[in-house]
């Protein structure tokens, strides 16, 4: 919905904090690396706190809004630009939006210094595992210091 038609669902986003919730936990669960239960990832605290950002600054439509506009440069939120000279890393969790495989990096990016397959993480995974990113830079970049 966010990639064809944001406005639509960005109406019910402004205008009831309940749609707003409702939303955003469907999303919590199924981009996280929770099989459906986002409580297994994030507290009870923590998925109001992260909703209640959107909700405060009135960004739930316009956070949807680069989906629509990637579509409509012809592309989408996952096509991606040769980059053949910048040092790139890429880590792939296992319950992301895309899992991007092996031969498309090696393609896209002429200079991969580094590519992991984890064993756990989703769309969320700063958030859900928030060491396991964390090392991933560093293991990313050690090479380049």
């Amino acid at each position: 919905m966010m990639n064809q038609s944001p406005q639509t669902i960005g109406y019910a986003l402004a205008d009831s904090p309940v749609a707003m919730a409702a939303y955003h936990y469907d999303k919590f669960a199924e981009w996280s690396d929770s099989g459906g239960e986002p409580e297994k990832v994030f507290t009870y605290d923590e998925m109001p706190n992260a909703i209640s950002l959107y909700w405060l600054t009135d960004t739930g439509a316009s956070s949807s809004r680069s989906y629509w506009e990637g579509a409509q440069a012809g592309g989408g939120p996952f096509d991606a630009v040769a980059i053949p000279t910048v040092p790139v890393a890429v880590t792939v969790f296992p319950a992301g939006i895309y899992r991007a495989p092996l031969s498309w990096a090696e393609r896209t990016f002429g200079n991969l210094v580094h590519w992991n397959e984890v064993d756990r993480g989703g769309h969320f995974a700063a958030w859900e595992q928030p060491r396991l990113p964390a090392q991933e830079v560093r293991a990313a970049f050690a090479s380049l210091r």
